[in-house]
């Protein structure tokens, strides 16, 4: 199931980003929300997730072919991604034991999930 939700790294958070309202704070919170209300699924076990990572809109028509589908070797860190995300869909994620992820770029950004 590919859902049309931008990537978003989970940020470092300190007790200040309560009163502080850093904008990564508020981006994060915002991909939550937004993952919740499309009611995204992620099972416990056996999945794959791809994060389609867009490209910037200043690359050349050329280097944007020739990078579509390739894979995405830039921050933000997988690892990063995948915590924002289980984090969204779980109120405990340990839950979770058994994931194939990969970040790959892309014309828009999107989450697919795909159940084996």
């Amino acid at each position: 199931m590919i859902y049309n939700i931008k990537p978003c790294p989970k940020p470092r958070m300190t007790q200040s980003d309560r009163w502080k309202k850093r904008p990564p704070v508020l981006r994060y919170w915002a991909f939550c929300d937004e993952v919740r209300l499309m009611g995204l699924v992620l099972p416990e076990s056996g999945s794959s997730v791809i994060f389609t990572m867009p490209m910037p809109k200043s690359w050349p028509k050329k280097k944007r072919a020739s990078m579509l589908g390739e894979y995405h070797q830039q921050k933000p860190d997988l690892d990063n991604l995948f915590k924002a995300l289980g984090d969204a869909v779980y109120k405990d994620d340990s839950k979770i034991c058994s994931v194939t992820m990969s970040k790959v770029w892309g014309e828009s950004g999107s989450i697919e999930i795909n159940k084996a």
